[in-house]
């Protein structure tokens, strides 16, 4: 069975990737997630003719939500579970359908909306609703993008939903969205309009998602985080989902197992309401793309709370004591089901077969420091534009984004290391690691290196240049001495570079490569508007 998907920076000769996914999906798993997205926009469809008059529930909205984010890049690799939601999609379509009947409510006369398909049929229907299935190669870059976007929102609107925090405007443009994706009729200039438009949005879950995080466990401080280990057998918990940290760390206290974070949970570290467990260890290992090595290492339960899977090696010992939650799922690995309304998710199952563990082994010693988001960042805004004024500080670089395995992403520690000394990094998201543990050194006190956490806290450095250009008096926040060079991966980032050009950013460098959804026609649009580049070359 053939496949095409080209959503992720790493897809095959930078064109798309025709017979496995590079991440490892299955042509038939690339199948299944290809019908959920479009049976959902038949969801999306009707669940937005009922908003408009009035009368639109919430459960298809959450469905939405978890559907558009298990088909991100590297989340689930598990058919079954894909397939599992195509039932449900047409199952609530189905009710959906017979509300707005009830009700007197037109719905758009759409394929999407009159699909059927039997289980069995799955694999057969998928195979005329891939991305392909837009002829229009233009239209397909802005809708792609548009939908790329929306798997990002979703994602961060999810981990905002489950700290008990939602924006019912999130819902809406969601839905309004892929309804305009699925118009054959939509013009290009409309397209357009549509992706920054999703920026926008993009920035609103983003905010959310922040509200959420700082509320609920407060405002990330600058913390020194131990990379060595412990004595005890380990939990490793990767993603990005606060609240399932926060309830493994209640469950795991006085058990006698440690708990690190890894990836993109390292931020975790940085809030003041997990720093009282004091078998909360530190962090471990790298970037998602190092942990076949480092899983092995570790010896102890891996937790996968969101994606950045890598399927394990044939000859893995880990995959048996490897679980998943929330949108993430592997063939093989144990899935933690949801929490219940009111409750809480039961990891007893994780803290047992931990205790059967060995320790984990010790792949390096040391500290890193983070804690930069933006409270902590305007806390030292009087240093830092001292700093800048007195000219010790010329420039600020930011430096999110995702990273990869791809050997020229080599290139962000070669340049993070030939940045003049009088250059700050500003970072988020797991680009870090290319040069988090680098001796860079600091300016005045300020460290070169300031990490303001996961890839969604790309909008503390939005809030940090919103913040210093009201302190320098310039029009624009193009006008401050900040330079964009930013990595990106999966479809997180989309919506981060998406929210940026929403706001006016202009002059992006996007690496190792440009996308290879993006157009001929589209990228020169992105260039002549915003001034889109590639990653700029080492001087």
């Amino acid at each position: 069975m053939s496949m095409f998907c080209f959503q992720c920076q790493e897809t095959a000769r930078n064109q798309g990737c025709t017979v496995k996914g590079v991440c490892g999906k299955e042509p038939q798993t690339a199948a299944l997630m290809d019908l959920l997205l479009y049976v959902g926009r038949g969801v999306a469809i009707v669940q937005k003719s009922l908003r408009d008059k009035g009368i639109a529930a919430d459960v298809p909205d959450h469905f939405l939500m978890d559907a558009l984010f298990c088909t991100i890049t590297n989340a689930n690799f598990d058919d079954s579970a894909i397939s599992e939601r195509i039932d449900k999609a047409l199952e609530l379509k189905k009710e959906l359908l017979r509300k707005a009947a009830e009700n007197g409510v037109d719905v758009p006369d759409m394929p999407e909306v009159k699909i059927q398909a039997e289980a069995a049929d799955y694999l057969t229907k998928a195979e005329s609703v891939g991305v392909l299935s837009e002829a229009d190669e233009d239209k397909r870059s802005l809708k792609q993008l548009t939908i790329y976007g929306l798997k990002g929102m979703a994602a961060y609107a999810d981990h905002a939903l489950n700290l008990g925090f939602e924006d019912k405007e999130i819902y809406r443009f969601m839905e309004e969205a892929l309804f305009q994706v699925s118009r054959n009729d939509i013009s290009v200039e409309d397209l357009i309009s549509l992706v920054l438009k999703t920026g926008e949005t993009g920035v609103r879950a983003m905010a959310l998602l922040d509200k959420a995080h700082t509320t609920t466990y407060g405002n990330p401080e600058i913390t020194r985080v131990n990379i060595g280990v412990g004595k005890n057998p380990g939990i490793l918990i990767s993603g990005h989902d606060l609240k399932d940290m926060e309830e493994l760390l209640e469950q795991t206290a006085g058990t006698g197992v440690d708990v690190y974070t890894h990836g993109e949970m390292l931020p975790a570290n940085y809030y003041p309401a997990f720093k009282k467990y004091d078998h909360f260890i530190g962090n471990y290992g790298n970037a998602w793309w190092k942990q076949r090595e480092e899983f092995e290492a570790f010896n102890g339960v891996i937790l996968f709370t969101t994606n950045c899977i890598v399927p394990p090696l044939k000859d893995a010992t880990y995959l048996e004591r490897m679980y998943t939650t929330n949108s993430a799922g592997y063939p093989g690995a144990k899935h933690i089901p949801a929490r219940k309304e009111g409750g809480k998710k039961d990891f007893s199952e994780l803290i047992e077969k931990a205790k059967q563990c060995q320790p984990p082994k010790e792949i390096e010693k040391g500290e890193i420091i983070g804690g930069f988001a933006h409270h902590q960042v305007l806390a030292l805004a009087d240093q830092i534009v001292d700093a800048v004024k007195s000219g010790a500080i010329k420039r600020f670089v930011v430096m999110a984004g995702c990273d990869g395995r791809m050997k020229s992403r080599q290139y962000y520690t070669d340049y993070a290391l030939a940045l003049p000394k009088d250059n700050v990094i500003l970072t988020a998201g797991c680009a870090k690691y290319r040069y988090n543990k680098l001796p860079l050194g600091d300016i005045n006190g300020i460290p070169r290196v300031l990490d303001a956490g996961q890839c969604n806290d790309s909008y503390s450095l939005v809030v940090i240049a919103l913040a210093l250009k009201d302190v320098f008096g310039v029009e624009s926040v193009n006008d401050l001495p900040i330079f964009y060079n930013i990595a990106w991966y999966e479809q997180k980032a989309v919506i981060v570079l998406l929210a940026l050009l929403s706001l006016g950013v202009k002059n992006i460098h996007l690496g190792p490569t440009l996308p290879a959804f993006l157009s001929p026609n589209v990228t020169s649009v992105l260039v002549e508007k915003f001034g889109i580049g590639p990653q700029p070359e080492l001087s």
